[in-house]
């Protein structure tokens, strides 16, 4: 299965496995033998099982996913990270193709995003099982984000709260510098509800035009994804739900908004 997806410069394959749902032993015992002694590590120091299983299930799809694009076994995957904690691939085959890969995971899903020659970012809550913390948006949102949230009922500020966490956190990691960006120097307008709009403060050195945005609303989650613009057409968006070492099938997601 290495290296049997072809990838364009004009896609985005997003891949979502609901971690609950992902027990069976042997399978797990798998993943287990993908990681490296250092993963391996990490994961037993994690106190909870929940947590230890997230990570567990987080390795295997980014070993997995990434082999399905280029000829590199799974256990064979080497990162690196930036300054601010972003990974990027380190075998060679992945350098010369370009290949780009964001990973996010909330209770119950985890999930990449890949694409080639462009910066990436892809952040998920769950909707469900989380309280949207609307005190944080005073705090931290931009002033535009956070009198249209003050101005819409009380009843739709916990979704639109997400909507804009998961696009800032989309955004931020797609220029791989973290939260050393200023939450309250970017922001998103909803011009219609399935259509946004990303402004930047200058001083932030950036473009807003340069970005595309799309959010999606798997069941009982918000999903939202930063590519860079990399040509005049925008970017085609495929989304895959995936079992690592077992099996994937296209998702048909409703897509919830999307940048011009």
């Amino acid at each position: 299965m290495q290296g049997t997806l072809d990838l364009s410069t004009d896609e985005v394959h997003v891949w979502l496995a609901f971690e609950e749902r992902i027990l069976e032993p042997a399978l797990l015992a798998h993943y287990h033998a993908l990681m490296t002694p250092e993963e391996a590590a990490r994961q037993r120091r994690f106190v909870f099982e929940r947590d230890r299983h997230r990570y567990l299930v987080t390795r295997a799809l980014v070993r997995t996913v990434l082999s399905r694009y280029v000829p590199v076994a799974p256990r064979d995957w080497t990162f690196t990270e930036n300054r601010y904690g972003k990974p990027t691939a380190d075998n060679a085959p992945a350098r010369d193709m370009a290949l780009s890969f964001n990973v996010t995971h909330t209770q119950g899903l985890v999930a990449i995003a890949v694409t080639r020659k462009a910066a990436l970012g892809v952040d998920a809550e769950n909707t469900e099982k989380r309280q949207a913390p609307l005190d944080v948006a005073g705090h931290f949102f931009a002033p535009d984000e956070v009198s249209a949230l003050a101005g819409i009922g009380a009843e739709r500020q916990h979704d639109r709260f997400f909507q804009y966490w998961t696009l800032k956190e989309s955004y931020i990691k797609a220029r791989g510098m973290g939260l050393s960006i200023p939450l309250d120097k970017f922001a998103f307008l909803f011009h219609t509800e399935d259509r946004l709009e990303l402004t930047v403060h200058p001083e932030l050195a950036d473009v807003a035009s340069r970005w595309h945005f799309w959010q999606f609303r798997p069941p009982g989650f918000l999903l939202a994804v930063c590519a860079q613009r990399i040509q005049t057409a925008r970017q085609r968006i495929v989304l895959r739900e995936v079992v690592p070492l077992q099996g994937d099938s296209l998702l048909d997601s409703p897509l919830l908004c999307m940048s011009a």
